[in-house]
C-alpha cells in the first residue's frame, strides 16, 4: 500500500455522542464531540506535569484534554472542561479513548441471541 493510500485510509479522528453531555457556564448541554488519536507526545508530556506527580488519576483529565478537539460548541477543550464532566461522561470517554487507541475503531461486533444475525455497533454513541 502506498503512503498516499495509507494516509487516506487512516481514520484519526472519531464523533461521539456523550450519555449525558457537558454543562457550561451558562448551563448549555454539549454532547456530540470529537476525539483525535493520540500521539506519543500526549501521553508523555502529562507524565511531567506536577498536578499529575500529586494525584496519577489526573493523567486521564489531562489526556482526555489534549485529543478531544470539539465538544459541542467548545473548541478549546482544557483540563477543566474535563473536570466538569459527568462521571458517567468521564468513563465513556475514558473507554472510547481506549477503544480508538488500541484498537483504532469504535465499532464492536455483536451477535444477536434471538435471530443468530452478527452486526456492527458503533459504540461512540449517537441519536438512540
Amino acid at each position: 500500500m502506498s503512503a498516499t493510500a495509507l494516509r487516506e485510509t487512516l481514520r484519526t479522528e472519531f464523533a461521539f455522542t456523550l450519555p449525558r453531555g457537558f454543562v457550561d457556564e451558562e448551563g448549555a448541554v454539549h454532547r456530540d464531540g470529537v476525539m483525535r488519536l493520540a500521539t506519543a507526545r500526549d501521553e508523555i508530556l502529562p507524565q511531567r506535569d506536577p498536578r499529575v506527580r500529586e494525584n496519577e488519576a489526573y493523567l486521564t483529565v489531562i489526556l482526555l484534554s489534549r485529543v478531544i478537539t470539539r465538544l459541542g460548541s467548545v473548541t478549546q477543550v482544557t483540563p477543566a472542561t474535563v473536570e466538569g464532566l459527568f462521571a458517567s461522561d468521564l468513563a465513556f470517554l475514558q473507554d472510547l479513548y481506549r477503544r480508538v487507541n488500541s484498537e483504532g475503531s469504535t465499532q464492536v461486533a455483536v451477535h444477536c441471541p434471538s435471530c443468530k444475525h452478527d452486526f456492527a455497533v458503533d459504540i461512540a454513541g449517537g441519536p438512540a
